[in-house]
Parts: C-alpha cells; sequence; structure tokens
C-alpha cells in the first residue's frame, strides 16, 4: 500500500480502541502496583499483605486514541471462607468478561507457588492465550533463573507474549503497554478522559484508611478489618469531613488497632489524612472510630459493598 493511500486525512478523526484488561495471579504478586502504574494514579490500594485487593477494581488510562480499562482483581487462591470465595470469583469473573488478560508472577519466588501453578493449569483448560508479565525481577541477581522460567512457561502453550518487568521500577511496563494497546479492539471511549477509575470516593476513601491500618498492623490483623465511610459532608471552603468506621470481630482487636493511648489510630488517620488531601487536592478532616461487630465478613451487605456475589 502506498503511503499517500494509507495517510489518513487531516480532518478524519482517528480510530479510537477501547478495551478491558484483566490483571490476574496469585496474591502478592504485585497486581495493584502495576495497575497503579499504568493507569499513573492510585487506584487501588497496595500493602505487603496477601489478599489486600478484595474486590474488582476499574483503572482507567489513557494513550493516544486508546482507553484501556485496565482490572485489578483479587488474588487467586484456594479460598476458605465465604469471602475467600466471593473473591477468587470475582478475579476469574473480571478475566473471563476481559478482552485481554495479564497473568502476573511474582519471580522473587525461586520456584513458581501453588497458587501460580494452580491459575496455570487452570488457564490450561481454559484454552485462552494471554499475556505473561514475569515480575519483580529487579529483585532477582540471577537471570539464568529468569531465562529459565521464561522457557518453563513458554513450554506450557499457555501465553502469547511474556514480558520481565519491574512494577515497582516501571523497567519493562512500557513495552507490556504497547503491546496491549496494540492489541485493543476498535471502539469508542466509555469513560470520560479524566477519569482515572470507577471506584466511588466514599469507598477510595475507606481503601485508603485500610491500606494504613494494614501497614502499621503487619501481621496482627489480615483478614479481620474493614473499613466502611459513614459521612461524607464537603463545606464552602472547599473542605470535607469524612467520618468513617474501623470494623473488627473482637475486643482483642479493637484493642490492637487503637494502640496504647490511641497512638496507633492516630497515626493511621494522620497518615490517610494526608494522602486522601493529596489526592482529593482539598483540606480534608478525617474521623476515625473502631467498632467490635462479630462475622462482619459475612455479612450480605458487606458483599453488596464490595460488589462481590454472596452466592460464589
Amino acid at each position: 500500500m502506498s503511503l499517500k493511500k494509507s495517510a489518513r486525512k487531516k480532518d478524519e478523526p482517528a480510530k479510537t480502541r477501547c478495551g478491558f484488561v484483566a490483571v490476574i495471579g496469585a496474591p502478592n504478586a504485585g497486581k495493584s502496583t502495576l495497575v497503579n502504574r499504568l493507569v499513573g494514579a492510585k487506584v487501588s490500594i497496595v500493602s505487603p499483605k496477601v489478599q489486600t485487593t478484595r474486590s474488582r477494581v476499574l483503572g482507567i488510562a489513557m494513550r493516544d486514541n486508546a482507553q484501556i480499562l485496565f482490572v485489578d482483581t483479587p488474588g487467586i487462591f484456594a479460598p476458605r471462607r465465604r469471602l475467600d470465595r466471593a473473591m477468587v470469583a470475582a478475579a476469574w469473573q473480571g478475566a473471563g468478561d476481559a478482552d485481554l488478560v495479564v497473568l502476573l508472577i511474582d519471580t522473587s519466588h525461586k520456584q513458581p507457588d501453588e497458587e501460580t501453578t494452580r491459575i496455570i493449569a487452570d488457564l490450561k483448560r481454559s484454552d485462552r492465550q494471554i499475556i505473561l508479565a514475569l515480575n519483580k525481577v529487579d529483585l532477582v541477581k540471577q537471570h539464568e533463573r529468569l531465562l529459565a522460567l521464561t522457557a518453563e512457561m513458554h513450554a506450557t502453550g499457555c501465553f502469547s507474549d511474556i514480558f520481565m518487568i519491574s512494577a515497582e521500577t516501571g523497567d519493562g511496563v512500557e513495552d507490556l503497554m504497547k503491546l496491549l494497546i496494540s492489541r485493543l479492539p476498535s471502539g469508542p471511549w466509555l469513560y470520560p478522559e479524566d477519569q482515572t477509575t470507577d471506584v466511588p470516593l466514599r469507598l477510595l476513601a475507606a481503601e485508603v484508611t485500610r491500606e494504613h491500618l494494614f501497614r502499621q498492623l503487619h501481621q496482627e490483623l489480615p483478614y479481620a478489618l474493614t473499613v466502611e465511610t459513614e459521612s461524607w459532608e464537603d463545606f464552602q471552603d472547599g473542605s470535607v469531613k469524612i467520618q468513617q468506621m474501623i470494623l473488627v470481630e473482637r475486643d482483642g482487636q479493637k484493642a490492637i488497632v487503637i494502640g496504647k493511648g490511641g497512638t496507633r489510630a492516630k497515626a493511621v488517620r494522620e497518615a490517610a489524612q494526608a494522602e486522601l488531601e493529596e489526592m482529593l487536592e482539598r483540606k480534608v478532616h478525617l474521623f476515625l472510630a473502631v467498632k467490635v461487630r462479630q462475622g462482619w465478613s459475612e455479612e450480605r451487605e458487606r458483599f453488596r459493598d464490595l460488589g462481590l456475589d454472596w452466592d460464589a
């Protein structure tokens, strides 16, 4: 085809692309970190804890004539509780509904963990070609191990493309992004150009506080808490008052969250408030309370708020 024939007329609009890209993987593979980097904004909370992401989170990225809708999914693992089952079901549904799927593997482990091995086995049965991203390569000193892992993954026949990336540093992420854009279907954009997520601000604010609780508590409360935004009040001076409730399941957990003399709760509030002010670009007055509610994770209302299927 000649350049003259292939050239687009000046007044002819560029064909837009739009599609969903699901990012799946075992817990703590770095899915939220990758989605945040691809989007260029924080849309999903990040912590060293496994299973931090509890529901599907949509991150919206714009690049030239393409709108890429990244679906950050909960980690896929062997479920034990109702909430676990709902989270895993949400992850697989996100993959099934997406135009493209990226499997993220944490290469800092010497061998793929049980969850990753199980995911690959399920992908083999689905007979769907997906994209593999070997993450955290900056933490691997033996390049021979990365090459061996790449060969092993290629031999499974599950993957159309394999990338070595670091979601934390950004190495290799741009190459992954370019491939994803090239394979998006043509179609109109589904969201405004300046929107980065479909997560409501009230839920996003609660997630920010939950992230800082996880960072403060480390391994003390892996699953035993959640955060709800109870009220949101805007003021004429542009500031906002946000009241949140931290739910735990036992009195002992409440004491851990509050800390001696309230020091831990104060540290969480200050950190979350500072981040919210940066995100919202306005003054934030954040108020936290802690309440014991046994079995909160089994309440149908919690599942509805998280967009999870109670019957999964």
